[in-house]
Parts: C-alpha cells; sequence; structure tokens
C-alpha cells in the first residue's frame, strides 16, 4: 500500500519527555491535531488522512510509551497524558484554539482535557471514546494487588518471525482490513529486533493501572466542554471487559455535553480510522467544516 499522503516526523520536548510526531500537508494549512489510542501510533491514521477532501495540516503525536516517543521509567497514569496534551496543544498553537480528535484512549484524554481547558479548543471529535466502566472503592485492593505482582515481573513482547504474524492477528481482530492494509499497519506498529520483530510500544502498557477510573470525575469535565462535540461511533460495539458496562450508560455521558452531534459509522468496529476510513474522514470533515 503506498500512501497518497506521505508523513514527515518531527520530534519536540512534551512535558520533559522526548516526543515523536508526524506531521502531514502544508503548514499554512488549518491545524488539526489527531490523538491516537491505546497500543496504537500516530502512523495509523495514515488511511484516513488519505481520504480527507480538504487540505489540512495534521499533526498526530504518538504518545510517551508507544510509536517512537520515550518510554517511562516505571508506569503510565492519565493525569500524565493530560500533562502532555496540554503542553503539545501550547507548542503547535500558543495563540487560537485547536480543532482535535481523539481516538479511544486518546479520544478519553482529549474530552477530559477540554474541559479543564475549554479556551483552548475550537472543536471535539470523540471517536469510539466515551470512558470507561464506572468502578467501585472495593475494586481498589484486588487492583493494588495485581499491580504489584505485575510490577515485580518481566513484563515483554514475544518476538515474532515476519510480519505476516502482526497481520494475520489484526486481520482476526478487524476483519473488515484489506490484507493490504493489515500488512501496512503491521509494520507501522512493529520494529526489528535481532531475530525478528516487536511491538513499537512498552510492555509496561500491559499492566494493568492501579489507579481506579473515576467516571464521575470525566463527567464533571465534560460538562466544561465549550466547544462542539463530535461523538463518532461504530456500527458493531467494542467487545472487551474494560467497556463492557458503557453502552448502558451512554444516555448518561450524552447529558454531559452542551453541544454534541453524533454520528454512527456504519459496518465499522472500535477501529473506525483502520476499518471505514473513507466514511469516518468525511463525517470529520463535514462536522469541523460546519458553521456553529
Amino acid at each position: 500500500m503506498s500512501p497518497r499522503l506521505n508523513s514527515r516526523s518531527q520530534y519536540l520536548t512534551v512535558n520533559h519527555r522526548r516526543y515523536h510526531l508526524r506531521r502531514w500537508g502544508p503548514e499554512d494549512a488549518p491545524l488539526l491535531v489527531l490523538l491516537h489510542g491505546w497500543m496504537d501510533s500516530s502512523a495509523t491514521f495514515q488511511f484516513m488522512i488519505d481520504a480527507l477532501a480538504g487540505e489540512w495540516q495534521v499533526a498526530a503525536p504518538d504518545w510517551r510509551g508507544f510509536g517512537d516517543s520515550q518510554w517511562n521509567d516505571g508506569g503510565y497514569y492519565f493525569p500524565d497524558y493530560l500533562a502532555d496534551l496540554d503542553d503539545l496543544l501550547r507548542q503547535l498553537s500558543p495563540n487560537r484554539p485547536v480543532k482535535l480528535l481523539g481516538h479511544s484512549m486518546g479520544a478519553m484524554i482529549a474530552g477530559v482535557d477540554a474541559g479543564v481547558r475549554p479556551e483552548r479548543i475550537e472543536k471535539l471529535v470523540l471517536a469510539e471514546g466515551f470512558g470507561l466502566n464506572p468502578t467501585r472503592p472495593a475494586e481498589a485492593p484486588g487492583r493494588y494487588g495485581r499491580w504489584l505482582r505485575e510490577s515485580a515481573q518481566d513484563i515483554r513482547f514475544d518476538t515474532m518471525a515476519s510480519l505476516e504474524q502482526p497481520a494475520d492477528r489484526l486481520l482476526a481482530r478487524n476483519p473488515l482490513l484489506t490484507p493490504e492494509r493489515a500488512r501496512w499497519l503491521a509494520a507501522a506498529l512493529t520494529r526489528p529486533v535481532d531475530g525478528g520483530l516487536v511491538y513499537r510500544a512498552d510492555p509496561r502498557h500491559k499492566m494493568v493501572n492501579p489507579v481506579l477510573y473515576r467516571l464521575e470525575e470525566a463527567m464533571a469535565c465534560w460538562r466544561r466542554i465549550s466547544a462542539p462535540v463530535l461523538w463518532l461511533l461504530g456500527e458493531h460495539p467494542f467487545d472487551h471487559p474494560v467497556v463492557s458496562g458503557v453502552l448502558a450508560t451512554l444516555d448518561e455521558r450524552r447529558a454531559c455535553f452542551a453541544q454534541l452531534s453524533e454520528e454512527t459509522i456504519a459496518g465499522a468496529g472500535h477501529m473506525l480510522q483502520w476499518e471505514k476510513p473513507e466514511q469516518m474522514a468525511a463525517e470529520v470533515e463535514r462536522f469541523l467544516l460546519r458553521k456553529s
């Protein structure tokens, strides 16, 4: 697969970490910032960017511990990503609010940031990222115990012999992918090592987070968002225990947003930008170009 619009790499110091960004399009075009999800990277927005009809200056970071950005010495915690985004937006657009799109984990970070710094966001797209299951304080002892056990282990990814192995895994999890796109994604998400390939992400992302997700705090941030917001959902719900209870409380979550529109991408699952990038690009541009 050959991209229609090639990206260029940029490295910045973001919140005391070496961050890798991908940039597409002319620097004088309107800025659109894209935030990838868990175990993903900025590269995999490529299909959606190729499908954009207009001319945009696109900037997409690899979050810390993903892609080609610096890894942490220890674990990974949500407030660090929030501080990373705050610093990144300050550098990318110091004088104007930005158009911001986040997918999955990236959307959860973007949604909180847009409530904490509402003046910084012009328009916000949340793609398949409407929060996690609510938690209870009684879960804390078990969560801390599991985290302590995992912290004492040497966590690493297995080495894969060739690109066919990760490509086959992607096709099994995302049957709407073409083999060509699956192989391209497999190359973007892995790096060569002696004996084969490993995923680019820090394997410590696989550790359980000891900090319980507090839905009430996220909702309090969403209520402070002043920008128009677009929810993008896949037609087929994300089948994962981490978000199994989200769909049952979507109406409660919707009610937090003052200016909310919503679109469902027909035929898509969780990975909208992989599976239906043309439809996603059309919905995103329609929303961004709409006069508020």
